[in-house]
């Protein structure tokens, strides 16, 4: 919202200047003196009793030839006695006037009335249409008027306009946002999101507006997670469209795009690039999630590594709270193919019927421990390698959660990849000599 602070000096000269440059006449002496009444009343900033000299004026004289300016002087005191909607409404008919000069004369009246007009819908934060209207087309006739007050310097007066204009843009910004801004206050985001959008195509450097924008879509992800691509693009345009906003939008996008994307300030900065040239995104514009970042590694990890993956799996569902359901439903007496590992341990050493079997993560650096023993349907033949890396197939029959251990029914022959040795022939005792 703009202050009048920024203005006040200028548009005090200019307001004075048009009050002596007047040639209208009064009815009376009497009417001259209400008039100098209100004057006196708005130089001390009394606008309270300027409204009711100003209400007394126009009950007297009504067909005054100050009319439209005691109107003016009505827009400004309503203004100042901070009744915006009032001074909005006080102003309709002049702004209405297909040439206010006309009816106010210098153009220093009519700068007056566009600004104040123009600044008082930023104070309304429900206005009705016609007000919108009347301040919209006033903030649009404040942004081309360029007749330079008699009491302005050339100089002067190009100061004053760019600040004129800055608050005409302002205000326009602001009755752009209204209806998505009023849509979100209802927590209706899907009404807020073609408003902030169209506010957005309507003034594309706006960072309020690409911020605003990304609020509605972060809203309609709850619902929509499409949306949230969308939303972290916004926040990254309003960033890149207001640096001064570092400090508060910067650190908010870097916190949602960590929390969505995970933690890459390669990426990040490519973002940023990428926002700082279009208000909305290319099309087909797309941030992986964390969970579909994870899901693209799992799946290549899958695809790599087939028999860890499906050990992985099978360990993860039997560690699970529902361990024991998931292997008399998906398990038990069930063959499983595929499944590979390293002997930890063969009983008997030599000829064994059951061997323990570790699965090992990549990179894993702590002992290996079985997880699995196998229950041969006959010894092997001969005496298997110790650490030995071998696949197999074969059906649970039996599981125990604490300590975690797996045992399968397995047929020999479906072993493979083992390798044996033979055993040792067995030391014969010398008979004792006679």
């Amino acid at each position: 919202m703009h202050s009048f602070s920024k203005f006040s000096l200028l548009l005090c000269l200019i307001a004075a200047a048009a009050l002596a440059q007047t040639a209208k006449k009064y009815q009376n002496q009497a009417e001259y003196q209400i008039y100098d009444a209100v004057t006196k009343d708005i130089a001390a900033t009394d606008f309270t009793k300027a409204l009711t000299d100003l209400d007394i004026w126009q009950k007297n004289y009504p067909t005054s030839d100050y009319r439209d300016d005691r109107q003016l002087l009505y827009v400004q005191s309503y203004a100042a006695a901070k009744q915006p909607a009032k001074a909005i409404d006080a102003a309709g008919d002049l702004v209405a006037r297909q040439d206010p000069e006309t009816a106010l004369g210098d153009p220093a009246n009519v700068v007056k009335l566009l600004f104040t007009t123009a600044t008082a819908i930023q104070q309304l934060p429900s206005p009705t249409p016609e007000e919108m209207a009347t301040a919209g087309k006033a903030a649009r006739q404040l942004m081309a008027y360029d007749k330079k007050p008699e009491a302005l310097t050339d100089d002067a007066w190009t100061q004053v306009r760019g600040q004129l204009q800055t608050a005409a843009k302002s205000s326009l910004l602001y009755l752009a946002l209204l209806p998505g801004t009023q849509a979100m206050q209802k927590n209706d985001c899907a009404a807020a999101e073609p408003a902030l959008t169209r506010a957005l195509g309507d003034n594309p450097e706006s960072s309020d507006a690409a911020y605003s924008l990304g609020r509605a879509e972060l809203c309609l992800y709850k619902t929509q997670p499409e949306k949230a691509s969308a939303a972290i693009y916004e926040f990254a345009r309003a960033v890149a469209t207001d640096p001064a906003r570092q400090a508060t939008i910067a650190s908010f996008l870097e916190k949602v795009f960590e929390q969505y994307h995970g933690k890459d300030p390669e990426a990040l900065r490519q973002l940023k690039e990428l926002a700082a040239k279009s208000p909305l995104p290319p099309a087909r514009f797309h941030i992986k999630s964390v969970t579909e970042i994870a899901d693209e590694k799992q799946a290549e990890f899958e695809k790599s590594n087939p028999q860890l993956a499906l050990w992985m799996k099978i360990k993860g569902a039997l560690a699970d709270t529902n361990g024991e359901q998931y292997f008399a439903s998906n398990l038990q007496g069930t063959e499983v193919q595929g499944l590979r590992g390293v002997l930890v341990e063969a009983k008997p050493a030599c000829r064994p019927k059951e061997l323990f079997v570790a699965v090992p993560l990549p990179d894993a650096q702590q002992p290996l421990q079985a997880e699995i023993v196998l229950k041969l349907d006959k010894p092997l033949p001969g005496k298997p390698g110790a650490n030995a890396e071998f696949h197999w197939a074969g059906a649970p029959v039996a599981f125990n959660k604490t300590p975690f251990l797996l045992t399968m029914e397995v047929e020999t022959a479906k072993i493979e990849e083992l390798k044996t040795t033979p055993c040792a022939a067995p030391v014969r005792k010398r008979p004792l000599a006679k």
